[in-house]
């Protein structure tokens, strides 16, 4: 690191998430949520403070995890605490939240932004990202099939795992087996088993392809843009639910949808002593 990105690094590091007063602290929220143990949860919030770094040197475009993704959703909500606290007053720089758009062409530039992000990580801090926080560019974007659940009215039971190779080797041993107690010479088995194979062989080279579950799938990218303070923070900044959270192009250096958050006078919860859980 520069001189001056240490004493940056410095300031965000310091940054506290957790109000010292508070009930309700921001760190127990996000282990709600998420259904994390506490010393997990504040490991993500530790590896948030790395991406917000990593926004504000990066002269591309980076992209979060998914675990530090949900902690950089769960601080935008907390509007005062995001675009005045840090925005404004620790780092100076608007990082605003940029979702995919969808398609492929986002998918590949999303996609290389994770990349550049690991590899902006460990030129930065010296170590690679934690694998179980930072996952594998296949798994950060196929693995997005989530939904809010309300735990206290429905159980949760993790499906097995099993492959669709397995599956498919299964049915056919089955259908094999059958055909050949059926078979009257042993040509017809001897050209069964053969088919057994090449299906096997394709199934495995198929779920061995790096690039399998990209395309139309490949939907869980999202970015940061970063502008600079200025005089720029007014209230259309920090008085919405998502205040900035945009789908403007990640690493520009404009006000991609500085104007897209919600004016304190034109949504609910905004004004001053309002909240929610």
């Amino acid at each position: 690191m520069t001189k001056e990105e240490i004493i940056l690094w410095q300031k965000i590091e310091a940054f506290q998430l957790d109000e010292p007063d508070a009930g309700f602290k921001f760190s127990a929220r996000l282990a709600r949520e998420n259904g994390w143990s506490l010393n997990y949860t504040y490991r993500v919030i530790a590896e948030y403070k790395k991406f917000l770094f990593m926004c504000c040197v990066s002269e591309s475009g980076v992209t979060p995890s998914d675990p530090v993704d949900q902690a950089w959703h769960l601080h935008l909500t907390f509007t005062r605490s995001y675009w005045i606290d840090l925005c404004k007053n620790t780092i100076e720089k608007e990082i605003h939240h940029n979702p995919t758009k969808g398609g492929a062409q986002e998918a590949e530039k999303f996609d290389k932004y994770y990349t550049s992000s690991q590899t902006l990580y460990t030129d930065k801090f010296g170590t690679v990202p934690p694998e179980d926080i930072w996952h594998n560019n296949q798994r950060r974007f196929t693995d997005i099939d989530f939904q809010r659940v309300n735990t206290g009215r429905y159980w949760l039971i993790k499906k097995p795992k099993v492959s669709v190779a397995g599956i498919t080797l299964l049915m056919l041993l089955i259908a094999c087996a059958i055909f050949i107690q059926a078979a009257d010479d042993y040509g017809a088995p001897l050209l069964m088993l053969g088919v057994v194979i090449a299906v096997a062989i394709g199934v495995y080279k198929w779920e061995s392809d790096p690039n399998k579950g990209k395309g139309n799938n490949h939907r869980g990218g999202s970015g940061c843009s970063t502008a600079g303070c200025g005089g720029d923070f007014g209230s259309s900044h920090h008085g919405g639910h998502h205040g900035g959270h945009d789908g403007g192009h990640s690493g520009d250096g404009g006000h991609s949808g500085c104007g897209s958050g919600c004016s304190s006078s034109g949504c609910s919860g905004c004004g001053s002593g309002c909240g929610s859980d």
